[in-house]
């Protein structure tokens, strides 16, 4: 049966070069995007689109049954900082889209599920460095306890009802072709703009807070080889542990100065560095290793390569 995509939250940082890519790969009549608004950008000027709200279970029936949909990528979500602002939605948004998904998979109407997790789902009492795959969670974030709670519904309808749903926790995200989105690791996308634009940076965390972060192309492409894993080889149902590089402001200014001599940089941090504070240095993700082959390829002055060329 030919692979049938459907992505809902496509406008977003990751669904934007995620629709991108399995376009590219299942061709354009294979993959719809959706959003609950329409933008005039790429993901709906060149291919199907769909304007959906996550929240309503008959619209995304609808559009599953109208497609012939076998695969959901849920990438709708309120992340870290945008959701300590408004938790009741951000816990609505975050639970109630997943439950939708994981329901219509359960009756049967869809193969497969893709739902990202987070770095978030630790808190302050995980162990700090090299995060093991099981580890204490006791997340300090609306986000964090959505993202945990949904790993656990994950591996519940899995167990249960034999869904077949897969999950990664994204470390921080680097991207040069949306703009930031809220997130508290946004900071590393964020300077790369400013870089090139002022030439000056203030940063909203300390200068030594070190986080877990990957280049873009890494996480679409460890999302894609998941969902491409045969299913016995999917041992850990709630979520995996994804690594790419991990560094402090002060090491990625101090990499943007060798391309760019005059760049400076200054630290005011705010409410988002307790979140950081909340969060692994460095995650161990040689589950993923084994099970599915993953290996990230960006270190960090290929990002920093990568961004400065492109935003220029």
């Amino acid at each position: 049966m030919n692979t049938k995509i459907l992505i809902i939250g496509a406008c977003g940082q990751i669904g934007t070069e995620l629709t991108m890519r399995l376009r590219n790969l299942y061709g354009i009549e294979n993959v719809v995007a959706s959003d609950i608004r329409k933008l005039n950008n790429e993901i709906v000027n060149n291919g199907i689109f769909e304007v959906v709200n996550a929240l309503d279970y008959n619209q995304i029936e609808h559009l599953i049954e109208q497609y012939q949909i076998t695969d959901v990528y849920l990438m709708a979500a309120l992340l870290s900082a945008t959701a300590e602002k408004n938790p009741a939605f951000a816990w609505d948004l975050n639970m109630n889209s997943l439950f939708h998904v994981l329901n219509l998979a359960k009756a049967g109407k869809i193969k497969k599920i893709f739902w990202p997790s987070s770095i978030a789902v630790f808190g302050p009492t995980t162990p700090k460095e090299n995060t093991p795959q099981y580890t204490i969670m006791e997340p300090t974030t609306v986000y964090g306890i959505s993202k945990q709670t949904g790993e656990r519904w994950c591996e519940y309808y899995h167990h249960q009802y034999g869904v077949d749903v897969r999950s990664i926790r994204y470390p921080g995200l680097i991207s040069w072709t949306t703009e930031p989105g809220g997130g508290t690791t946004d900071y590393a996308v964020d300077i790369y703009h400013k870089a090139l634009k002022q030439g000056t940076f203030e940063c909203f965390l300390s200068e030594n807070s070190k986080l877990p972060m990957m280049y873009m192309d890494d996480a679409i492409r460890a999302t894609i080889e998941i969902m491409q894993a045969p299913s016995e080889q999917i041992k850990i149902r709630s979520s995996y542990n994804l690594a790419g590089v991990s560094f402090t402001p002060a090491e990625v200014a101090e990499d943007i100065q060798k391309h760019l001599s005059n760049f400076s940089i200054t630290y005011k941090p705010d409410f988002r560095q307790k979140i950081a504070d909340s969060w692994p240095a460095s995650i161990d993700d040689s589950s993923a290793r084994q099970d599915w082959n993953w290996k990230h390829s960006f270190d960090l002055s290929a990002i920093t390569e990568e961004m400065l060329r492109n935003l220029k």
